[in-house]
């Protein structure tokens, strides 16, 4: 499995950044280049799906379902694991964490794919990096720059 990791510090609150994380701030992050719909957004809890119409174009379906999720003082996470998932991609877990930091808080997108093969794997990683890096600055300017 390859990993990609994204940190975003952020203003707003640990309180303020779970209850922002709905269907808005779902579309509002999507990549520029790619095509999105969502067909299906239950939520962040466990027993949640998501579903997607997503491409270049040609469209394919992506389901993910939230397979965990929890919450402290310190940090509010849930787990999307891939259900259905688009070529080449065979495996999709997706950490979403928010840290507490003071007064603010950090969004860390934590990202654990494979396509089933590790030559695939080293090729789709730059893609999805690509994908996912522009994620700060759109948190950034939903829930403030620190």
């Amino acid at each position: 499995m390859e990993k990609l990791i994204f940190k975003s510090p952020v203003k707003s609150s640990l309180t303020q950044v779970k209850e922002g994380f709905n269907l808005e701030l779902f579309k509002a992050l999507k990549p520029p280049i790619v095509q999105l719909d969502v067909t299906r957004f239950d939520g962040c809890k466990k027993g949640d799906e998501v579903h997607l119409s997503v491409g270049l174009g040609l469209r394919v379906k992506w389901v993910s379902h939230i397979t965990d999720d929890t919450e402290d003082s310190n940090e509010w996470s849930f787990v999307d694991e891939g259900f259905l998932l688009p070529f080449p991609l065979k495996k999709w877990h997706h950490h979403h964490r928010v840290l507490k930091d003071g007064d603010h808080a950090q969004i860390i997108d934590d990202i654990s794919f494979s396509c089933g093969s590790t030559i695939v794997d080293k090729l789709m990683k730059p893609i999805l990096y690509l994908q996912f890096v522009g994620r700060k600055s759109i948190y950034q300017k939903i829930f403030g720059r620190p």
